[in-house]
């Protein structure tokens, strides 16, 4: 069952989910806006020199670099980066999330979130996005503006993730 605004609102005056900072204007209808962050993480080489082994032990930062934006990055058309949200999310055990891009932008061409859009319930992090511009024009990420939403589904039971990106960040 996802959750409309009146359920996310009880559950955040309840103390269940915890966002942080949290703006009241974010929450929508049936989810939640949330913020890029000023960090990203681009790929050191366009094309890596040999394949990358897409196993368990693969890093993505022993190919990508840490880049502090100041006023806005430009996405390239076809490119991919890694970014983060401004907002840490903590969820309680019963209730999970996926992270969608918003309409307005994916509109421009901007996906926000492409492969694992899946938030696990009993979460405390920031979320890091998979930005990917599948447009034919540059765009201009700017920190601060809300890029994504989340939404937000109630669990048949109870889990708590406790993986290795438990603590993440970019």
């Amino acid at each position: 069952m996802i959750l409309t605004k009146k359920e996310i609102l009880k559950e955040i005056k309840a103390k269940r989910i915890i966002i942080e900072p949290y703006d009241e204007k974010a929450v929508g209808p049936a989810s939640i806006d949330l913020t890029l962050d000023n960090q990203i993480r681009v790929f050191k080489n366009r094309i890596a020199r040999g394949p990358i082994d897409v196993t368990d032990t693969a890093d993505y930062k022993t190919i990508t670099k840490l880049v502090d934006v100041k006023n806005k990055y430009v996405l390239r058309p076809g490119e991919f980066i890694l970014g983060i949200t401004k907002e840490k999310i903590t969820l309680p055990e019963d209730i999970c999330g996926w992270l969608n891009s918003r309409s307005r932008f994916a509109r421009l061409g901007l996906a926000i979130h492409i492969t694992a859009p899946f938030v696990q319930p009993g979460v405390s992090n920031k979320q890091v996005l998979e930005i990917y511009n599948v447009g034919p024009n540059k765009l201009a990420l700017i920190p601060g503006q809300k890029l994504c939403q989340i939404i937000l589904q109630k669990c048949a039971g109870k889990a708590k993730y406790e993986g290795v990106f438990k603590e993440q960040s970019l």
